[in-house]
């Protein structure tokens, strides 16, 4: 199953570099760092059916870090969502894959995300309207680590430990950068998992890079009862493309044609 799951994760950051690349604009490394997290989900963990995007008793994804869309579609292409040569819309006029995800025209997004720490607070609000229905969905938001800066987060981790919401996931991209730098230099987030505890959450650390982890992970949070989890999944900003890997500078800027024929190369492809 891992050899299955990185090809398509593999798929997947093929599919990253060539939005990015035709829209010249867009976020390739949070977007690389997520997409494991993002094929563990969609491929062996969430309950979904891309043919019935609207199902009642679908699991729930919100991409908190809205700004990783190229992450969000490739998944959700490579899953069946809509074709694949759609990917190359990406930030297009008209196109239904805008730069942050928009749950009016796209079937399948379940929250239209894009300032920091709204994503979690409605997946708060999901879960917990869930749990009032008594339904059987669960609900997982992937954050960026950065994004724990935001004071909205910590309000939402209160109230998801406050109503013991245990079908609640929250993941932690956890690549150490933002768009200005290391986040121990802008404003440290750390301790991670002491504050989610402190706020009453069940907290799961593994590497974001290793299927059978985050597999493994999921399993604990789904099975464990009377909290709501996170997984802090440890990664790296650019994965897979040697020249963004943990380079800043890459949060929020295009390659080049030169470059993206380079990464398609190194994930396996070519351009």
């Amino acid at each position: 199953m891992q050899t299955e799951l990185k090809e398509v994760a593999a798929k997947i950051r093929r599919d990253i570099i060539e939005e990015v690349y035709s829209a010249q604009s867009g976020h390739p490394g949070g977007s690389l760092s997520c997409a494991d997290i993002l094929t563990v989900l969609y491929f062996k963990v969430m309950n979904i059916d891309p043919k019935d995007p609207c199902a009642p008793g679908r699991d729930r994804l919100i991409m908190s870090k809205g700004h990783a869309t190229p992450a969000l579609y490739a998944a959700m292409a490579e899953r069946g969502y809509f074709p694949t040569e759609e990917l190359t819309t990406f930030r297009k006029i008209g196109s239904r894959l805008q730069g942050h995800p928009d749950m009016e025209t796209l079937p399948g997004v379940d929250m239209s995300t894009g300032s920091l720490g709204q994503g979690i607070s409605a997946a708060v609000g999901m879960a917990l309207a869930g749990k009032l229905d008594g339904a059987s969905y669960r609900v997982y938001a992937v954050l960026g680590d950065g994004e724990l800066q935001e004071g909205l987060v910590w309000e939402a981790a209160m109230a998801a430990g406050h109503y013991k919401l245990d079908h609640l996931c929250a993941i932690v991209d956890n690549n150490g950068l933002q768009i200005d730098g290391p986040n121990d230099e802008v404003m440290t987030v750390e301790p991670i998992g002491d504050k989610f505890r402190s706020f009453g959450w069940n907290v799961i650390c593994c590497d974001g890079h290793d299927t059978d982890q985050l597999a493994e992970a999921f399993e604990k949070a789904k099975a464990f009862e009377g909290k709501p989890s996170v997984i802090i999944a440890s990664t790296v900003k650019g994965k897979g493309v040697s020249f963004m890997e943990n380079q800043a500078g890459w949060h929020g800027k295009a390659p080049n044609k030169e470059q993206a024929e380079k990464a398609e190369k190194e994930l396996g492809g070519e351009k």
